[in-house]
C-alpha cells in the first residue's frame, strides 16, 4: 500500500526549496506526496494530516533560533496525539535550529541541508539510522540495491600499480561517500599465479592492477574500505585455482558478488593456463559454489565479443547462454552485464534495442530462485582520448542506460582511454554519472517506447533463437542439455557458430565472420558488405 507524506515551511517560514526537494525524492521512492506550501499554521499541519491520513509529516524551518525553538515545542505539542498513533515526523533546517529539533527527541530524522541524496533515500526507504557507522550501511548488494532505489548502486573499478598508491586511493574514495562497489583491479599474476609464485614475473608487477600476493594484502585492502560510507568490495573470479581463490576473496573482502566468464579467462584470450572446454567446466562449478552460499554471480560475457566486433545477435545469444548456465548451476542472485558502446560503432538507439533483446530473453528465466539484477556500463573501448570530451561521453551514455533502470551502474572513469583511474578520476566520474541519473530520474523520456528500437529488439530475438538452435544441432547423441554442455558449448566456438572477426590465428575460434557497422547496427555481412541473415550464415547447422 502507499504512504502518504505531508511537507510544508512552518509558520512564518516562506523557504520550501528543501521541502519540495524532498517530497520530490519521496516520489522517486514511491510515496504519495502532498506539499502544503510556505509559511503554514501548525492547525492546518495537523488537520491536513488527519485528513490525507499521512504516514509521514516533514516539517521545515529556516530563520532565527530563537523563534525556531518556540514554534517547534509549540508543533510537538500539538501534534503528540499523532506522534503517539504512530505517525512519523522529519524535521529539515539550519544546522542551528536541526540541533534544538535534534535535542527535542520529537523528529525521527532531522536534516541540516547538504546531506548526500542517497540519504534522503534511504531515510525515505525505511532506513533510519544516523548515516555514520557500519550499522548504517548495507554490507550485502541486495540489501544495497533497496537501500539507494530507486537510485542503482554504483560501482568502479580501481587498483593502482602499488598496494600503497592503492589503499590511500580506497580511503579516498571511501570518504567520498560516493561509490557503492569498489571493484578491486588487480594485475594479471594476481589474476593467474596467486598461488604459483614460480610463474610469476617480477616484470609484469602492477601491470594492469593492484600487485596483490598475499591474503594480507586483501585484507589490507578491504580494512582501508571500512571508513566513509563503507563500500562493498569485490573482485574478478581469477583465470586459474577459481574455488580456491573464491573461498579467499570471500575470507578476505566480504566478496560482495562473483564475476566469471562464460567462454572467456583462458587460452583462447590469452589470459590464463585452461583450454576451452576445460575453463567452461571451471566457470559452471564456481557459479555453482557461489549459488550454494547464495552470493550472487554476474557473468561478464557478452560484450567480449562485441569488443572483438561480433555481429550484435552474437552477443545476444552470448548473453542467454550465460544466464541460462547461471540458473542451471543454482545461482539464486544473478547480474547481467550490460555493456553499452561495443563495438563503439553502434548508435546509441541501436545499442539500447541490442540491451532490450537481452533482457526480453533472459526475462523468462526469471523465478523467486533465480532473481535477475540489471548492471548497465559505458564501454571500455568507447571513449575518446580527450578528457572533456571523454567526460561528456561518460554522462550521457549513463543517461541512455537509465532507460533500462538499472539496479547497478558499473561507471566507467572519463580517464580510460588516457590512464588508471586514480581516486580523483574514480570521484569525479560518480559525480558525472550521478548527475546524469538525477537528470533521468526527474523525468527522461522513454527512449525504449521508439518503435525502431522496439522493431530492432524483435528482430535480434528472432535471429537469436535461430543461433542458439544452431547450437543445440551439434550436441553429439545423449546429451542432456546442449546449453549447459561443456563440449556442444566449445564446439559452437571452434565451428565457428560464434565468432568474432578479431579472434583471427585463435587456438579455438575460427575468426573467419565478417561484420560491418550498418544504420547503427553490427551485422555480419559479405565481403561486399550485403546483409548474411542467422539462417543463411549458419544454414550447415540448422535441420
Amino acid at each position: 500500500m502507499q504512504k502518504t507524506v505531508i511537507a510544508c515551511a512552518l509558520g512564518e517560514c516562506v523557504h520550501v526549496a528543501g521541502v519540495t526537494n524532498f517530497l520530490r525524492l519521496a516520489e522517486q521512492a514511491g510515496w504519495r506526496t502532498i506539499f502544503l506550501g510556505p509559511a503554514v499554521p501548525i492547525d492546518t499541519v495537523i488537520s491536513a494530516a488527519e485528513k490525507e491520513k499521512a504516514d509521514l509529516i516533514g516539517v521545515s524551518y529556516r530563520l532565527t533560533p530563537e523563534t525556531g525553538a518556540r514554534l517547534l515545542g509549540e508543533f510537538a505539542e500539538a501534534a503528540d496525539d499523532l506522534h503517539s498513533k504512530g505517525i512519523r515526523f522529519a524535521f529539515g533546517g539550519t544546522p542551528p535550529i536541526a540541533e534544538i529539533a535534534r535535542r527535542m527527541d520529537f523528529f525521527e530524522q532531522v536534516f541540516e541541508g547538504g546531506e548526500p541524496t542517497d540519504q534522503v533515500l534511504a531515510y525515505l526507504n525505511g532506513f533510519t539510522q544516523p548515516v555514520s557507522t557500519l550499522e548504517s550501511y548495507p554490507q550485502s548488494l541486495m540489501e544495497r540495491i533497496k537501500w539507494k532505489s530507486p537510485r542503482p548502486v554504483l560501482r568502479h573499478h580501481f587498483g593502482l600499480p602499488t598496494m600503497q598508491q592503492t589503499i590511500e586511493g580506497i580511503k579516498q574514495i571511501a570518504d567520498s561517500g560516493l561509490l557503492d562497489v569498489i571493484s578491486l583491479g588487480i594485475d594479471q599474476d594476481a589474476q593467474e599465479n596467486f598461488y604459483h609464485p614460480d610463474r610469476q614475473d617480477p616484470r609484469r608487477r602492477g601491470a594492469g592492477g593492484v600487485p596483490v600476493r598475499s591474503e594480507d594484502d586483501y585484507r589490507s585492502l578491504y580494512s582501508a574500505s571500512r571508513r566513509g560510507n563503507f563500500p562493498l568490495m569485490r573482485t574478478y573470479s581469477g583465470t586459474d585455482d577459481f574455488l580456491r581463490l573464491a573461498e579467499m576473496y570471500v575470507q578476505t573482502i566480504n566478496n560482495a558478488w562473483c564475476a566469471i566468464p562464460l567462454f572467456w579467462f583462458n587460452k583462447m584470450d590469452g589470459r590464463g593456463p585452461w583450454d576451452l572446454e576445460g575453463s567452461i567446466r571451471e566457470h559452471q562449478q564456481v557459479m555453482r559454489w557461489y549459488g550454494e552460499r547464495s552470493i550472487p554471480v554476474e557473468l561478464n560475457e557478452p560484450h567480449h565479443w562485441g569488443m572483438r566486433g561480433a555481429p550484435d545477435v552474437v552477443s545476444v545469444v552470448a548473453a542467454y547462454l550465460a544466464a541460462y548456465n547461471a540458473r542451471a548451476f543454482g545461482v539464486k542472485d544473478y547480474i547481467p552485464q550490460l555493456m553499452f558502446n561495443s563495438p563503439a560503432g553502434l548508435s546509441d538507439a541501436m545499442d539500447l534495442a541490442k540491451m532490450l533483446a537481452i533482457l526480453r530473453l533472459v526475462e523468462p528465466l526469471h523465478s523467486r530462485h533465480f532473481r535477475i539484477w540489471k548492471q548497465t556500463r559505458t564501454g571500455l573501448l568507447s571513449y575518446p582520448l580527450d578528457l572533456d570530451a571523454a567526460r561528456a561521453h561518460l554522462a550521457t551514455s549513463v543517461y541512455v542506460q537509465m532507460a533500462l533502470k538499472p539496479d547497478i551502474i558499473h561507471v566507467v572513469g572519463q580517464s580510460e582511454a588516457h590512464h588508471a583511474a586514480t581516486a580523483a578520476d574514480v570521484i569525479e566520474s560518480c559525480k558525472l554519472a550521478n548527475r546524469a541519473i538525477q537528470n533521468a530520474l526527474d523525468g527522461a523520456p522513454d527512449l525504449t517506447a521508439d518503435p525502431r528500437i522496439r522493431s530492432r529488439a524483435d528482430a535480434l530475438i528472432q535471429e537469436a533463437k535461430i543461433t542458439l538452435h544452431a547450437i543445440q544441432n551439434i550436441a553429439d547423441i545423449g546429451v542432456h542439455d546442449p546449453l549447459t554442455d561443456p563440449a556442444t558449448l566449445a564446439k559452437a566456438v571452434t565451428l565457428g557458430i560464434l565468432d568474432a572477426p578479431q579472434l583471427q590465428n585463435n587456438p579455438f575460434a575460427r575468426g573467419n565472420i565478417v561484420t560491418r557497422i550498418i544504420n547503427g547496427t553490427c551485422a555480419a555481412t559479405n565481403l561486399s558488405g550485403d546483409l548474411i541473415p542467422e539462417r543463411q550464415r549458419l544454414a550447415a547447422f540448422i535441420k
